[in-house]
């Protein structure tokens, strides 16, 4: 549905995206997922045909985003981080305008129209200037002109920033009860989103892709792998000193205070003994030891950050 090979976007001496490489198929709802500056804005603009690369290709369906983007515009339904709304045309108006932009025919106007009001929940503001809107229903605007056309492809960049809690909420649920009828592409920074909503991840850092694959995998990716969180009676300046020896600890952080660490472990049962021993028998007065497994944040932050702790 989505091809992207070797994508470059550049901005004066300044590399923005560096030959990017991946594909979304059809039905896919893919979180595309970076921290703030990584290049998800740029790569997003780029396959809707809101900007040309450096070099590199982008094609949707089947047609190149820049040879054909009048067939790619046909199938693609867009929200930028801020909602491309008419603040003095009413909602209803508003969306009337949009699929006509889009040349959808007139006789399917009324239809669809009425389709995005419902998916999106807009009827008792359906008569309202867009103006008068809180935050949350200009959101919800901006997804229904995404989805007025009936696009095949979705693509939706940062959809919750700036709404409260509640909104946000409603803006997943929303994604949600998309899934099935589009190719979604949900460009983010916010961990909870993508695991609230997508079943692909795509993590981007510094303009590259640092992985591809399905959240389910990624979440087990280091197959073994837990952290264990320990809580100790006396202080410990130096828990490399303590551990080092043991193969198995892969990482070690520094919790609040020296009595708190989270450790990083390879291995089943016998090597949590093996910590649990060594703590005890160096009279450290160990208070708690929870293993858990590695989650999406722990992942995202050791292929971010290059470590699983976060930044240094």
């Amino acid at each position: 549905m989505i091809e992207v090979k070797d994508l470059t976007k550049d901005y004066g001496p300044r590399r923005a995206i560096d030959h990017l490489n991946f594909s979304v198929n059809k039905g896919d709802v893919v979180g595309f997922l970076g921290p703030n500056g990584a290049g998800k804005s740029t790569t997003m603009k780029i396959i809707t045909g809101f900007m040309a690369p450096s070099s590199g290709a982008a094609s949707v369906a089947g047609f190149d985003v820049f040879e054909n983007p009048l067939e790619v515009k046909k199938r693609i339904g867009y929200l930028p981080e801020t909602p491309p709304v008419y603040a003095d045309m009413y909602v209803r108006d508003y969306l009337r305008y949009v699929a006509a932009l889009k040349q959808v025919p007139k006789e399917k106007i009324e239809k669809l129209v009425d389709m995005a009001i419902e998916k999106t929940n807009l009827g008792e503001v359906q008569k309202r200037l867009i103006h008068h809107l809180s935050k949350g229903f200009k959101q919800r605007v901006g997804i229904a002109q995404a989805i007025v056309s009936d696009p095949e492809v979705l693509i939706l960049d940062e959809p919750t920033v700036g709404l409260d809690p509640k909104q946000v909420a409603e803006i997943r649920d929303l994604i949600k009860a998309l899934k099935g009828q589009h190719t979604i592409i949900l460009s983010t920074h916010i961990l909870p989103e993508v695991q609230a909503t997508c079943e692909k991840i795509i993590i981007i850092n510094k303009g590259k892709i640092v992985i591809q694959d399905s959240i389910h995998h990624l979440a087990t990716m280091e197959k073994g792998q837990s952290r264990l969180t320990i809580r100790l009676r006396k202080d410990v300046d130096d828990m490399k000193k303590v551990l080092g020896d043991i193969r198995e600890v892969v990482g070690l952080h520094m919790g609040a205070s020296h009595k708190e660490w989270r450790l990083d472990v390879q291995g089943g049962e016998e090597i949590i003994e093996a910590i649990s021993s060594r703590l005890v028998n160096n009279g450290l007065g160990l208070i708690e030891l929870s293993p858990s497994k590695l989650d999406l944040e722990d992942v995202f932050l050791k292929l971010t950050y290059g470590q699983s702790g976060g930044p240094a």
